[in-house]
């Protein structure tokens, strides 16, 4: 019987489930997908009950492919952060607001002007993207909901419950609920007494690879994880990629590309400037800050379908692309798609096509999509080296990897080397080395990770395109000057007689 672990993780359109040797090696996955509810521009829903049920179908797919398998150990991260409200029972009380949901601007809005300096009290800036203002928003306008509710869980702690039938909240998670000190060995009181939420509703929270519980019998039977197999309290998704990637000391970035994109930063803790930052401490003994958020794979997949009507394969367009000249012939693109995270921070930001012509052709979009995205991930890396942080190369992970001419263009115009890894699962394979931590498989992090990361193919920039990107990137940034007061004034009547 073979020994392995499995890490699950649930990201922003499917879960995914990988069994991996203690060394990292994948030995098979399975992958489920569900629906995201757009109910307005700004009002992203998910449900909870398709986080099982895609947890359970792909944990049996990769199950199924591995004869006679034991798990050692189970760990979960995902998307993050996410507002999730459940009953006495562990029942959730409605849909959960995911990371994409921005109705709570006037709530962050109003923790920022009580609290200024909101940042050195709980290490993360004011924004509806984390916990603590989509809470204010509920208290408000679903006050019925808020007085049945048991616990506020995170999605690992909601499928931990599932499956153990014990709650928690790992470590990264909790940073991200924006009501804990900026050191996270507490509650802030302050934040805490702004929002008027009770901290009680918050069930126990602890590292990564603490244990949390064992699998159930009706877990087992649902999920075909063997009754007893340890679960381990788990991540986010981000801080699970950086693991995968090697991107656990200074010099290193890690991002983590498919709807979203992420940049997870290793520090060693003296950052000068912690506003942009969404989250620390995230693996045990390292401090990681997760800066940038860019709707990059949501943009790609955009244009294929919604303007080009999946008339073409979308590799057919990428292949078209690769052919249009570095500047994709003066078209700009402002990847905002759903507002933006770090470093503008601004949710009415949209995206935006700049430098139309007749003679613009869809090949030419498609390229500056991925021009734009790239210039949004320099710009969270310029802002991350003025604060301190050092950004030497880029190891990518996720869906995104597979597209080289993307690869590329990042690298050149970042000036720094793009490095993809033989097997880029994304963060079921950071789960797994949780989950090994946990058992005692390794005495430490280091040692899981470091031998098992092996770069499959490094992107080189190249001097000349490079150079012509760095004027573009600052017509990309004037771009965006120059229409910030105008995405905030058309927001107030974007949408006839409705939600925005």
């Amino acid at each position: 019987m073979t020994s392995l672990l499995l890490g699950i993780d649930i990201g922003t359109t499917a879960t995914k489930a990988a069994i991996v040797t203690p060394d990292g090696h994948v030995v098979s996955e399975g992958r489920a997908q569900y629906i995201t509810d757009h109910l307005a521009a700004t009002w992203v829903e998910q449900n909870p009950n398709e986080w099982w049920r895609t947890l359970c179908a792909a944990t049996k797919e990769a199950i199924a492919k591995v004869p006679n398998v034991k798990i050692l150990g189970v760990a979960i991260s995902s998307q993050a952060p996410t507002f999730l409200a459940v009953d006495k029972d562990g029942k959730p009380l409605r849909p959960a607001l995911i990371w994409m949901d921005r109705r709570a601007e006037v709530e962050a809005q109003e923790l920022a002007s009580k609290f200024p300096n909101i940042f050195e009290l709980t290490g993360n800036r004011a924004d509806p993207y984390y916990v603590a203002a989509k809470i204010m928003w509920f208290i408000r306008n679903e006050p019925k909901l808020y007085a049945k509710t048991k616990y506020f869980l995170q999605i690992p702690g909601y499928l931990n419950f599932k499956l153990t039938g014990r709650y928690g909240i790992d470590k990264p998670h909790a940073s991200l609920l924006q009501l804990r000190t900026a050191d996270q060995s507490g509650w802030s009181e302050e934040l805490i007494a702004a929002v008027g939420v009770d901290p009680e509703l918050f069930p126990e929270i602890a590292d990564c690879s603490k244990l949390q519980g064992e699998v159930s019998l009706q877990a087992s039977i649902e999920s075909g994880i063997p009754v007893g197999t340890p679960i381990f309290f788990g991540s986010v998704d981000g801080a699970s990629a950086a693991l995968e990637a090697g991107a656990i000391d200074p010099g290193i970035v890690a991002e983590m590309t498919g709807t979203s994109t992420v940049l997870i930063m290793p520090t060693d803790g003296s950052v000068r400037n912690r506003a942009y930052v969404a989250m620390s401490h995230a693996i045990p003994g390292r401090e990681l800050q997760l800066g940038a958020m860019v709707a990059s794979g949501a943009s790609v997949q955009w244009l294929h379908e919604k303007i080009l009507r999946n008339h073409e394969p979308i590799e057919k367009l990428m292949n078209g692309a690769e052919k249009v000249n570095p500047g994709s012939e003066g078209v700009l693109f402002l990847p905002y798609m759903m507002g933006e995270r770090s470093p503008i921070w601004n949710t009415n930001a949209r995206g935006v096509f700049f430098g139309l012509s007749l003679t613009t052709t869809p090949e030419a979009m498609a390229r500056a999509v991925l021009e734009g995205t790239a210039f949004a991930l320099l710009h969270n890396i310029e802002i991350a080296r003025t604060s301190g942080i050092s950004v030497d190369e880029i190891r990518s992970v996720g869906g995104g990897t597979k597209n080289a001419l993307w690869n590329q263009i990042k690298a050149d115009v970042l000036g720094i080397p793009v490095a993809i890894l033989k097997e880029a699962v994304g963060a079921p394979i950071g789960n797994a080395f949780i989950a090994g931590l946990g058992l005692g498989l390794f005495p430490d992090i280091r040692s899981a990770v470091m031998s098992a990361v092996s770069i499959s193919d490094r992107y080189q920039p190249d001097a000349s395109r490079h150079a012509h990107y760095q004027d573009r990137y600052q017509r990309f940034r004037s771009l965006y000057a120059n229409l910030k007061d105008e995405f905030d004034q058309s927001a107030k009547s974007a949408v006839y007689g409705g939600r925005t």
